[in-house]
């Protein structure tokens, strides 16, 4: 049986960490702004810098993702964007590189997919896990335990309002990371992005009983190497989504410039995640 990429996963978090930095995980939505587009678009960012690059499956109705990527969303389903191209996208980008590609997405598509084919493909295309935003940690049983199977890291998202029960309980049943939304609301750029990143990151490491010592990576928010900076400064990793994906959407078709613009980014959040104490 193909077993998936979630030790990859674990020794690159662990290896960011040996080399006293944080690791950059960078997102992008599958078929954005086209299948072939969106996989050299992920290439581009690992080219630049990134450690981890997470593959959004598209959804018509993303509650966790502001504007910027509900047009990219937009654009990728008006493509035609099936979950065979988003395990396309994982395939690809994980042999063109050899790094951790993971896919975030809403549980609806995977309910209506089938868990076991869901992730058995995963695993079959090198992926890493999922992480699945809108998933109840008391009703991931059986996912867990097909991605357990499979090999593949099943990453929950905590917010600042979470209470330190369901924090305990997440980082006992998940693996991989701990995805922290940095601030409450949607996805989108940010001016700062706050004190609150920094509490939830103690709160949810202060309740890891199970003594895993899960990363803890912050998003929501972080779209400059000052911001990345200081988010590395208490977190084990720093995920940028929308800031690539803006970069793509201002490219405006030009490709050249838009892998281009994703992989200066990524150069300059990488440069930022190497925090120097």
């Amino acid at each position: 049986m193909t077993t998936g990429n979630i030790q990859l996963l674990s020794d690159t978090l662990a290896k960011a960490k040996a080399e006293n930095r944080a690791a950059l995980i960078a997102y992008l939505p599958a078929g954005f702004p086209t299948v072939d587009g969106g996989i050299a678009a992920i290439k581009a960012v690992f080219d630049g810098g990134a450690d981890v690059v997470e593959v959004g499956l598209p959804h018509s109705d993303p509650v966790l993702d502001g504007p910027v990527i509900q047009t990219a969303d937009d654009i990728a389903l008006r493509g035609g964007v099936k979950i065979t191209d988003v395990m396309r996208t994982v395939r690809e980008a994980h042999e063109a590189t050899g790094k951790p590609v993971l896919v975030m997405t809403y549980w609806n598509p995977i309910d209506r997919y089938g868990i076991e084919r869901f992730t058995q493909e995963l695993a079959e295309a090198g992926g890493a896990g999922c992480i699945l935003p809108d998933l109840p940690v008391q009703e991931s049983g059986v996912w867990r335990e097909h991605a357990d199977k499979h090999g593949l890291a099943t990453v929950f998202v905590v917010a600042p309002s979470s209470k330190d029960e369901r924090l305990a309980t997440i980082t006992a049943a998940g693996s991989g990371f701990v995805y922290a939304a940095s601030l409450m609301g949607v996805t989108g750029t940010r001016e700062s992005v706050g004190a609150s990143a920094a509490d939830l990151v103690r709160r949810t490491r202060a309740t890891d009983h199970s003594r895993q010592g899960l990363p803890v990576c912050v998003g929501l928010g972080v779209s400059n190497a000052a911001q990345a900076k200081e988010v590395a400064g208490f977190a084990d990793g720093v995920i940028v989504g929308s800031a690539f994906v803006q970069r793509l959407l201002d490219a405006d078709g030009d490709e050249a410039a838009g892998l281009t613009a994703v992989r200066e980014l990524a150069a300059e959040l990488a440069e930022g995640v190497r925090r120097v104490s």
